[in-house]
């Protein structure tokens, strides 16, 4: 059982894997194995103090996979779900197993709507976010940006010229939206 200190029952015996393998098992034998003179086996002592670990309490109910039977010992508590996207979480962990893209995709989605719901809540609040610090436009400028990602051999070379897009495009396009509405309001008035 998971969450134990025991260690898992292996599923076939020693001589079927190394019958199966070639080489498996090789190091068992302590004299094959260089880290041996350090080592201190003892097979009653698994450093755990427990049977099973005491599990935290749940304040609401918390995504599980379809495939466990319980939440895990421990879980995170910072963000909890809400919204819109907490509801698309939810919905995600409650129909699709792990194994399934469909699982991953929803998850995704929920990520952007949480975005998009943190933007909106930002907008109604009275300290709306800055987005030239607050994301990272202004360091850009004022930190050496454009040296710092030249000839370093980079991996995320590639996406650089996307980042002002995917960075400015919600905002820009927040603006036009905000444009076309008040337009259409100031038009129709008499």
């Amino acid at each position: 059982m998971a969450y134990t200190p025991d260690k898992p029952k292996l599923p076939e015996s020693t001589e079927q894997l190394r019958a199966r393998i070639p080489g498996w098992g090789a190091d068992l034998d302590p004299a094959d194995r260089p880290s041996v003179p350090q080592e201190v086996f003892d097979p009653d002592f698994s450093g755990a103090h427990w049977e099973f670990p005491e599990r935290q309490p749940e304040r609401w109910p918390r995504e599980r996979s379809i495939e466990h039977k319980f939440v895990t010992p421990v879980f995170g508590t910072a963000c909890p779900p809400r919204g819109l996207s907490g509801a698309i979480r939810r919905y995600s962990y409650a129909k699709f197993s792990e194994g399934r893209a469909a699982h991953w995709l929803l998850l995704l989605a929920a990520d952007r709507v949480d975005v998009a719901e943190s933007v909106l809540r930002s907008l109604a609040s009275r300290h709306p976010d800055n987005p030239i610090t607050q994301t990272g436009v202004r360091a850009e400028l004022s930190h050496h940006g454009l040296r710092s990602r030249l000839g370093q051999n980079r991996a995320d070379v590639v996406h650089h010229p996307l980042d002002p897009i995917i960075v400015a495009a919600p905002w820009i396009a927040g603006a036009g939206l905000a444009y076309v509405l008040v337009r259409r309001v100031v038009s129709r008035r008499p």
